[in-house]
């Protein structure tokens, strides 16, 4: 690890504590003249670092850019070892997930980043991904043959993120089937999962699941007022959320035969009894949103009586 990345793990293990240019020194086996460089290219980089004469140093509370040292710091032992890279800018963490795979990493990975340039939603749609304002993020894993059903695994993390959020605020978010998480009537978040197949064997080989909050509020592109909304939560770093989101997803990893995650699902979904509209084949049709199977598939109950299942699409919640 570099002096640089050394002394920002110090610092965001220590942030509510003045930490001495010596003691940095002596800790990471270097001068202080090195630290007090590192400490500065740390600040070129928009880290916001307190100092004073007898004081030493220390981020401020207000200092929030995402960081692999910020977010393994409050990784919970189920994701211990995880892997995290952060990048201030990518076309796509999910795109940059894929590079990776396609270079043969095979352990669970995580690629954050602070801007996007090129950020996905579901059918080729762009998200917004302003710098600073978001949690733009992808975890890589390979969930073994006959659990790594998309659906699932969507759905899954769709409940990882409503849980770290109520764990970490006040906010009690809803889901909106399948990958949607709204506040207040605003979208906060969407969820992006992309399956990748072993060419040979033609199963799935890993599971990317992207997934991007808005945390705090930006001006918006036109086309997104009044559909777009942010987190703002009071006195939370990023790098703590990203965090808490990838421990309740690797929690739920561990084992997807267990559906009991699926009863949050249910209680915290916005469709359910509803009125929607749906596309099928081309044709917009409504429906009742009657249930949630064990797969994450949405059950409707057509004009006609009949019911079926959805596994894929969008919806649109119709008003009564």
């Amino acid at each position: 690890m570099s002096l640089k990345r050394s002394l920002l793990a110090e610092l965001e293990a220590s942030r509510n504590t003045d930490l001495s240019g010596q003691k940095l020194a002596e800790k990471l086996g270097v001068s202080r003249n090195a630290v007090w460089k590192g400490i500065n290219a740390l600040r070129k980089d928009g880290h916001e670092i307190l100092s004073g004469t007898n004081r030493g140093y220390r981020l401020s509370e207000s200092s929030d850019l995402l960081s692999a040292e910020g977010i393994s710091r409050h990784l919970a032992a189920g994701a211990k070892g995880l892997r995290v890279f952060v990048f201030k800018e990518t076309d796509s963490t999910n795109n940059e997930a894929k590079r990776m795979l396609a270079d043969g990493r095979r352990e669970n990975f995580l690629v954050a980043a602070e801007h996007q340039t090129g950020g996905r939603g579901r059918n080729g749609r762009r998200f917004y991904s302003p710098s600073r304002a978001g949690i733009y993020m992808t975890l890589a894993i390979h969930p073994g043959p006959g659990a790594a059903n998309p659906v699932s695994i969507t759905t899954a993390a769709a409940v990882a993120v409503v849980r770290a959020i109520e764990k970490l605020t006040d906010k009690k978010p809803l889901i909106k089937w399948v990958n949607d998480i709204f506040l207040d009537g605003g979208k906060i978040c969407g969820i992006l999962t992309e399956a990748i197949m072993d060419v040979e064997t033609g199963t799935i080989q890993s599971v990317i699941v992207g997934i991007g909050v808005n945390v705090s509020a930006v001006e918006l592109p036109e086309e997104l007022n009044g559909i777009a909304a942010a987190l703002e939560p009071s006195g939370l770093t990023r790098n703590r959320l990203a965090a808490e989101i990838i421990n309740q997803i690797m929690a739920l990893a561990a084992d997807l035969s267990d559906k009991s995650y699926l009863e949050d699902y249910r209680a915290r979904s916005m469709v359910l009894g509803k009125r929607i509209a749906y596309c099928q084949n081309g044709v917009f049709r409504q429906a009742t949103a009657v249930g949630i199977d064990e797969n994450g598939g949405l059950l409707i109950r057509n004009d006609d009586g009949g019911t079926e299942t959805l596994t894929s699409g969008e919806i649109s919640v119709r008003p009564v």
